[in-house]
């Protein structure tokens, strides 16, 4: 994005929360591959999708430092529960501590560990659910999260457009292979209604149908 623009955004989004900027800086100053995290930008959307949804119950995959978890829970209904799941121990630590801070410990569950392992456990059926992990293993977790999205629920998958790669017929390394089949396979399923933000790395939203 032209810098211009991207500044212009940020200038009109107002200020993140306090917890938030602390999040945003301790993450870029402590932790590898700090382009992960969401962001003021992608944050506010998180936020907004999740006001215009109202979600009891909320599944995320892929909590890196918690910045998008914290963004997701702001439009959660009184009593509703966010899990969110991170592989990483460390990271899960830093997540866990700034949920604190942002008073959402009794909302938001971690789970540490595969989501693969941890999904097929719940019981719960899921208003939303965020995908922001291994790129390799998105259209495992779509078959996996499936069937615990209720009918009229929605499915947010970040990164589908990999830095412009899917697009590129040229590029043939694995993540860009599975991503475009994951994209594929979304394009072609009957059971949802979808479009494409083209936020940051581009952001597919999925419908399921009634």
């Amino acid at each position: 994005m032209d810098r211009r623009i991207e500044e212009y955004i940020f200038d009109h989004l107002g200020p993140e929360s306090s917890v938030l900027h602390e999040l945003y800086r301790y993450t870029h100053l402590n932790v590898p591959y700090p382009g992960m995290i969401s962001g003021h930008e992608q944050g506010r959307l998180l936020s907004m999708i999740s006001h215009m949804i109202h979600p009891a119950q909320i599944l995320e995959i892929g909590a890196y430092t918690g910045y998008s978890a914290i963004c997701l829970a702001e439009g959660m209904i009184a009593g509703g529960r966010l899990h969110t799941i991170e592989q990483d121990d460390e990271r899960a630590e830093i997540a866990s501590a700034f949920f604190d801070k942002a008073g959402l410990t009794d909302r938001i569950t971690l789970h540490v560990g595969d989501a693969l392992e941890i999904i097929p456990r719940f019981d719960t059926v899921f208003d939303l659910v965020f995908i922001d992990a291994a790129k390799k293993q998105y259209l495992d977790y779509y078959h996996a999260i499936f069937d615990k999205v209720k009918q009229g629920g929605y499915v947010l998958v970040d990164n589908i457009l990999w830095y412009g790669k899917v697009a590129d017929p040229q590029v043939q390394d694995e993540t860009t292979v599975k991503l475009r089949s994951f994209n594929d396979f979304v394009c072609g399923d009957e059971r949802i209604k979808k479009a494409i933000i083209q936020n940051r790395d581009g952001l597919f939203i999925l419908r399921k149908n009634n």
